[in-house]
């Protein structure tokens, strides 16, 4: 044991039990039984890909998430993102991230075709300056490394937006309506790629919708969203 964990054991999220930051029966509660629909019109899908008669020129191909969003993956992801902003968790949840990614028959058929990035969803400035740190880039990393796929953040927001929580489907597009720009280089970097756009947790799917627009927009080919958690 080393001796920062000595110093300061760690403890599971959810129940508290020292050892790890999920215990075995927390564990036991996780569902990779997430959702399977069309970001574009919110109905089920096949293999979570947009329906054909939902696409449109710069919508987003499909979206893959690892895990339901519940109260256990809920705590993961909060403890993650807010007080006491746990950062170490990276490994627990990218791992799980990675299993599920490995386990989706129809993904792998996907990214054996072509070239393909990692993007990270962006933080505005501010949110990034009170954190210090953006979860989906430590996600897109960790995942990064384990795929060997190249990493690039080669989008910006322009502009703070509130938080989608709590929002009607309506208020969520308009919030992060035209929030993105892609940077200067990028369009020498996505030219004709392929892109996995990194976030934690896809809802309506507004905010993946929108910032494939600007990557379509800029000569990507094709773009799936994966997330951590589906709610």
């Amino acid at each position: 044991m080393e001796i920062f964990d000595f110093l300061f054991p760690k403890k599971c999220v959810v129940c508290k039990k020292f050892g790890g930051y999920l215990c075995s029966k927390c564990f036991s509660f996780l569902s990779f039984d997430a959702k399977s629909l069309c970001l574009a019109c919110n109905n089920p899908s096949f293999n979570n890909l947009t329906h054909p008669r939902c696409k449109r020129k710069l919508t987003i191909d499909g979206c893959f998430s690892a895990l339901a969003y519940n109260k256990t993956v809920q705590k993961l992801i909060f403890n993650f993102k807010y007080k006491p902003y746990l950062t170490d968790l990276k490994t627990v949840l990218s791992d799980l991230f990675y299993e599920s990614i490995i386990q989706n028959e129809g993904l792998q058929q996907q990214i054996k075709k072509g070239e393909w990035i990692f993007i990270p969803i962006p933080l505005s400035t501010h949110k990034l300056r009170k954190r210090g740190y953006n979860q989906a880039e430590i996600l897109a990393k960790e995942l990064g490394k384990k795929f060997n796929f190249p990493v690039q953040n080669l989008l910006e927001r322009t502009r703070e937006t509130k938080t989608q929580v709590g929002l009607t489907n309506l208020q969520r597009k308009l919030n992060v309506k035209d929030a993105f720009l892609l940077k200067p280089h990028a369009i020498f970097t996505i030219k004709d790629k392929n892109v996995l756009l990194v976030d934690d947790v896809a809802t309506t799917g507004s905010t993946l919708l929108e910032a494939s627009k600007v990557l379509k927009k800029g000569g990507v080919q094709k773009v799936f969203g994966l997330t951590l958690a589906r709610d």
